[in-house]
């Protein structure tokens, strides 16, 4: 079989997968390198570096393994053993920890790993919105074990992305408005943005994807009580009133309620969450507000984590992985222009 259609196939990621632990609760991949991008051609796509996540219930564990099995992939810290590894996992950044620039199978790869327990945290109530956001646009899952609450989390995570997006939108807006807002929620904030990322980068991810993004939030979007969404006109209306917007805010996750409570109500007065919510679901400035709490999550988060992963990826490949990226957004600006 040619390598592009390999590529294309589920023989290549499993071939992939089968080089790690199989302790896993959910692979997925992610990206460039598994979605077409606008501006993107297929051969671009194809020496695009994958991306990959793999959460574990003991991390421990895992990396115990992968040391015996892929220890060329880690920096300098692999000498410091699994447990080490697994404590900076899950005490610093977002809880991830990524080896990038990897070979394998002719291609470079990026593979992160996280707690599942942390995974779980960060969906239910977007403690950092690092994993969660990715998994608002549409990834590929590879392997996903039974587990009833992991299935109602990734399902919640998306509602929650729907429910922001409503706030931060007029009375009535196109499925590919919704769509822009839901992909670029993750990237408020995120420093990135600013230097190292393509500035057309949400644009480009949902252009060549809607169909994908219908697939992902169709179910929620019909059921939704908030909303009417007429998917033959591509269109939704949404309840702006006070008492929708309420509701809406209540929905939010716990993490973004207490950043735009903070961002309300001045430290020392005390007041409780609803209250403070209950006031903004009168205020025009409502979806700003929304937006600034996720931007606060997002950039803490980005900054946090990217240095980190100067420790766990290496100096060496750190300056490659950063002048790749700087390249791409070069060529998004050539486009532009």
């Amino acid at each position: 079989m040619a390598l592009a259609a390999l590529q294309n196939s589920g023989v290549f990621y499993r071939r992939i997968l089968s080089q790690f632990p199989q302790d896993t609760s959910l692979a997925f991949a992610y990206g460039s390198g598994v979605f077409k991008q606008a501006g993107t051609t297929q051969g671009q796509m194809r020496s695009n570096m994958l991306d990959f996540v793999f959460a574990v219930d003991d991390p421990v564990t895992w990396h115990t393994m992968n040391l015996i099995e892929n220890r060329k992939h880690y920096s300098f810290l692999k000498y410091m053993g699994p447990n080490q590894i697994a404590r900076i996992q899950n005490e610093y950044g977002a809880g991830v920890y990524y080896n990038t620039l990897v070979p394998l199978d002719e291609r470079l790869i990026k593979y992160g790993v996280i707690s599942t327990d942390v995974l779980m945290g960060d969906l239910l109530h977007w403690r950092t919105m690092y994993v969660a956001g990715r998994l608002h646009k549409p990834v590929r899952i590879l392997m996903q074990k039974e587990n009833g609450r992991l299935r109602a989390a990734l399902v919640s995570n998306l509602k929650s992305a729907v429910t922001a997006s409503f706030l931060m939108l007029p009375e009535s807006f196109s499925e590919e408005e919704l769509f822009l807002n839901i992909a670029g929620l993750s990237y408020a904030g995120d420093f990135r943005m600013v230097i190292g990322e393509d500035k057309s980068k949400v644009s480009n991810i949902v252009r060549d994807n809607m169909e994908h993004f219908r697939i992902l939030y169709n179910n929620i979007l019909q059921e939704c009580p908030q909303a009417v969404y007429k998917p033959q006109q591509g269109r939704l209306e949404v309840d702006k009133s006070p008492e929708g917007q309420f509701t809406q805010l209540m929905a939010l996750p716990r993490t973004l309620q207490q950043h735009i409570t903070r961002l309300v109500d001045p430290p020392g007065k005390n007041r409780d969450v609803e209250e403070i919510l209950l006031q903004l679901a009168h205020d025009p400035d409502c979806g700003l507000l929304v937006q600034q709490g996720i931007s606060s999550i997002v950039k803490t988060s980005s900054i946090t984590q990217s240095a980190k992963g100067i420790a766990t990826a290496g100096l060496m490949k750190t300056v490659s992985y950063s002048v790749k990226k700087l390249r791409k957004m070069f060529k998004g600006w050539r486009r532009k222009t």
